[in-house]
């Protein structure tokens, strides 16, 4: 089963349930893989999904941030409900020693040095890792190797 059948599934499910935040928080990603099919005419694979769900994570992050700033707990609180929903369907995440070791071995593999080399970096570490690292943490690390 894909991930797109099985946000599809957990839709169903929360419909039976009743259960309106989750209803609406699927609706919202279901609503997002499907424009971004009829925009590329594609059918997504489950990196594709993974990337979406990436992209809605650090979206609500950010919401959540500003609210939290503006003072807005009501608001802090749905986007807060809306995150746990989607951080549901990516895989498990790398940890930070993890991420150090990947990125020093293509460092290496690459012959990188310097701060110069971050582009070429990046591509192939974003290649690699996608869906199963933050790359908040994997841009840090990129830093980190290439200052060394």
């Amino acid at each position: 089963m894909t991930l797109k059948d099985q946000i599809t599934e957990d839709m169903k499910t929360a419909m039976r349930a009743k259960d309106t935040a989750r209803l609406g928080t699927i609706r919202l990603l279901l609503s997002a893989c499907k424009q971004k099919e009829v925009d590329e005419r594609v059918t997504l694979s489950d990196a594709d999904v993974v990337a979406i769900v990436d992209k809605m994570i650090k979206q609500r992050k950010d919401s959540i941030a500003q609210f939290t700033a503006a003072g807005r707990t009501d608001l802090v609180d749905q986007e807060s409900a809306e995150l746990v929903v989607l951080d549901a369907y990516l895989p498990q995440r790398l940890g930070a020693d993890e991420i150090d070791a990947a990125v020093r071995a293509i460092v290496a593999e690459l012959g990188a040095s310097g701060p110069g080399d971050m582009g070429k970096v990046m591509g192939t570490v974003k290649q690699r890792l996608a869906g199963n690292a933050d790359m908040g943490l994997v841009s840090a690390a990129v830093k980190r190797a290439l200052t060394q």
